[in-house]
């Protein structure tokens, strides 16, 4: 009976999206404008979590000028933001997944908060966060330098423009990094880096053009191919805020479909 019983509940947790490890999971997250409390409440539906929302005791208020306004003071004169106290317990938690979006290339001003106020002493992060056009790769580095006596792991990123990808690319990354019972695919490794062909930068511009401010001049790519589409990874020449030239990694993705349009799912610089 007790063998069965075992087994019932074994089945139940897969059955819910649940790991069946042992630790007691959070997903905490900021978010102004809602996309990343979309990718927030889609990663607890996931993991089968406890779940809550940072809130500044000021609230920023969604328009972006007076955001970047506000968030450039606050980062040029160290001071940030007073939050709402918690409801939740960060005590009780062994993995805590933190998310935000990105402001000025790292995680937004509400988490320099949370970090100065918690040293998440024993936690392991793993961090997701939303982005115009990229920064997940710095604000986890930040996130190191910040949380020393925390483990902060790999983490997962999405550009606001495809957040409505964010379920199918979580179950991924959850399955890939073990977070979640299941297996996937191994994806390829690209390509060796190649000149750009014409075809190559009409790809890319379709991908690109769109974006508001200019990415830069493809110079060489890589490339794989995917169940869902072929994925590029373009080193490109671009200018930085400062006017200096710097290559750049800006990655674009198709879809199978004959009508997929290609999208460009991060920058990293």
């Amino acid at each position: 009976m007790t063998k069965i019983l075992l087994s019932l509940a074994a089945v139940a947790l897969l059955a819910t999206g649940c790991t069946t490890k042992t630790e007691k999971a959070l997903v905490l997250y900021y978010s102004e404008t809602g996309t990343t409390e979309a990718v927030a409440q889609e990663l607890q539906k996931q993991l089968g979590a406890d779940i809550e929302k940072i809130e500044a005791e000021v609230p920023y208020t969604g328009n972006f000028q007076e955001t970047i306004e506000r968030g450039g003071r606050e980062m040029r004169s160290g001071e940030t933001p007073a939050l709402k106290p918690l409801k939740a317990k960060l005590a009780k938690y062994d993995v805590i997944y933190l998310g935000y979006p990105i402001w000025f290339g790292t995680y937004a001003m509400p988490i320099a908060t949370l970090v100065k106020e918690n040293d998440f002493e024993g936690k392991t992060i793993v961090p997701f966060c939303t982005f115009g056009s990229g920064g997940l790769g710095s604000s986890v580095e930040a996130l190191k330098k910040a949380l020393p006596k925390a483990t902060i792991q790999k983490g997962y990123g999405v550009r606001a423009a495809r957040v409505a990808a964010a379920g199918k690319e979580l179950d991924r990354f959850l399955k890939e990094n073990g977070y979640v019972e299941g297996t996937v695919e191994k994806l390829p490794d690209y390509s060796a880096q190649q000149p750009v062909t014409e075809e190559d930068s009409l790809l890319f511009d379709a991908a690109c053009s769109s974006y508001q401010f200019p990415l830069g001049t493809p110079v060489t790519v890589g490339k794989r191919t995917t169940p869902d589409g072929t994925d590029y990874k373009f080193i490109a020449k671009s200018r930085g805020m400062n006017g200096e030239e710097a290559n750049v990694v800006i990655y674009v993705t198709k879809g199978n479909a004959l009508d997929a349009k290609p999208e460009f799912t991060e920058v990293a610089r």
